[in-house]
């Protein structure tokens, strides 16, 4: 081994891989020598792990695991999306669905497990299947306290999106805001029983 190598684990490199989304075909387009770390045959310089951890969305210690990190396929949280649509998922969407879920995990911990709100509204309100959109929306506004009125007094999108960010927050609803850079997308969510 090169005297600048680090002695990584090559199973890990193949989990980083192909968790972040990348085909060996891909990840050789920035990293020509990706198949030897994969193998065992040789590894990365430290310059070059970086690289790979930021190309992969993964911290650099985790190349230095004994074993891949045992996590919950981000599948789990789309239980209503068949699994052929998540693998055309786009790898930036994957990445934002990975990061939202440390989020709300974070956000579990940082509240030992409880929503700290008094009120949440997916406890509190609930709607047949066929209810009309109108009567929902209706009732949900009524909830959360903000008439149309107030709304297109809202003078920027901004505004608007702090605004619904703020009174969805009061009633258990946390709002995390990325730059999703796809056309295709622009939100989702991720469901949990508490938060």
């Amino acid at each position: 081994m090169a005297r600048d190598e680090f002695p990584i684990n090559p199973a890990i490199v193949t989990w980083a891989k192909e968790r972040s989304g990348y085909t060996l075909n891909e990840a050789r387009s920035d990293f020509r020598r990706i198949d030897a770390w994969e193998g065992g045959e040789s590894s990365p310089s430290y310059p070059q792990l970086e690289r790979m951890a930021d190309k992969f969305k993964v911290p650099v210690a985790v190349f230095f695991f004994p074993d891949p990190p045992e996590m919950e396929p981000i599948s789990e949280s789309f239980r209503t999306l068949p699994e052929t649509q998540l693998e055309q998922t786009p790898r930036r969407l994957k990445f934002l669905l990975r990061k939202a879920k440390a989020l709300q995990l974070s956000l579990s911990e940082l509240a030992n497990e409880r929503n700290p709100s008094d009120r949440l509204i997916t406890r509190d309100l609930s709607f047949a299947v066929d209810a009309p959109v109108e009567t929902v929306a209706e009732a949900v506004r009524e909830y959360l306290g903000i008439t149309l009125d107030q709304q297109m007094g809202w003078t920027s999108t901004d505004t608007a999106l702090e605004m619904w960010r703020s009174r969805f927050h009061e009633v258990g609803v946390f709002v995390f805001k990325d730059a999703f850079q796809l056309d295709d997308y622009s939100g989702f969510c991720l469901y949990d029983q508490e938060f």
